[in-house]
């Protein structure tokens, strides 16, 4: 994409993190902006911060086909199709993965993976529609995974495995788009340890999927994250940043911390080598051996 003035954003999570940040610079590029988020306070506020900027503004919640169905349409009536579309609500969640509750994995997957789903199902038919009635018309999807959806760190089973599929839909997207258009791009977003409010993520957690009484890995991974997260340097907006250049640039890999990327070198080379997952700690064994002395004990 070249050209954002008047063109519409669509952006999920908006009230906070990624979502926000984004909103911020879609906004100052001239973009239209649908912004939704399952927080109502953190939505309004995000609303009234962008006054005078057309928005239409909704509380959603991604996981939930009607509400995403709902908001395609209401997307449609007052802007017509979007050209960016930012499917990036997600909550965290971890533990020992035989210790995760089937309401931790309808939560986590749900949100992290059907709110992409739902997202990609709905808004590329009526982007394809645009694209098709005029050949200079342009769209652009990203979708936010994670850097825990290139590797598979210990202790965080349930939220890897919805992060490598948004990894998996998103490249098979960018092939299936390939297809059929050059019109409308695809990305993914692989953030590493950015302070955003993801380690609070329960603060949202539907009644009817309530948790269970936190276990010991769950409680030794919470601590663990909130520590990796809120000692991250690269700020929200820095990432926000890094998403348009993707969109500039015509780039799938949107990568927050491409140093992290000698560990996906050695899972691949794991793999190509048919040998055993390389200890994750393998370069900081003292954080290895405390985690295991910690669920041992």
């Amino acid at each position: 994409m070249k050209d954002y003035q008047g063109k519409t954003a669509v952006i999920t999570g908006a009230g906070s993190g990624f979502g926000l940040e984004v909103a911020r610079i879609a906004a100052s590029r001239g973009m239209n902006l649908v912004l939704c988020d399952v927080q109502q306070d953190a939505l309004d506020k995000a609303a009234a911060e962008f006054a005078g900027h057309p928005v239409l503004a909704r509380r959603v919640d991604v996981s939930k086909a009607d509400q995403m169905e709902a908001l395609a349409a209401a997307v449609k009536e007052r802007f017509g199709a979007p050209n960016f579309v930012f499917n990036n609500a997600g909550v965290g969640s971890g533990g020992l993965i035989w210790e995760n509750s089937l309401s931790d994995w309808d939560w986590v997957l749900g949100v992290n993976l059907m709110g992409v789903v739902h997202g990609v199902r709905l808004f590329t038919p009526m982007m394809l529609e645009a694209a098709g009635k005029d050949p200079a018309w342009q769209g652009h999807i990203v979708n936010t995974a994670s850097m825990a959806g290139m590797l598979n760190p210990p202790n965080m089973g349930v939220y890897n495995v919805s992060k490598h599929a948004v990894v998996s839909l998103s490249e098979t997207l960018y092939q299936d788009l390939a297809l059929v258009t050059d019109q409308i791009r695809a990305s993914v977003l692989c953030p590493f340890f950015v302070p955003t409010g993801i380690t609070q993520s329960h603060r949202n957690r539907p009644g009817d999927l309530g948790a269970d009484k936190p276990t010991k890995s769950q409680l030794i991974s919470q601590a663990m994250t909130d520590k990796a997260v809120s000692s991250g340097k690269l700020t929200a907006a820095d990432v926000a940043r890094m998403v348009f250049e993707a969109l500039d640039e015509e780039r799938f890999y949107i990568f927050s911390h491409p140093q992290a990327l000698k560990g996906v070198q050695t899972r691949l080379e794991d793999v190509m080598q048919l040998r055993n997952p390389t200890d994750p700690f393998e370069d900081k064994p003292e954080i290895g051996a405390k985690l295991k002395a910690s669920l041992r004990g």
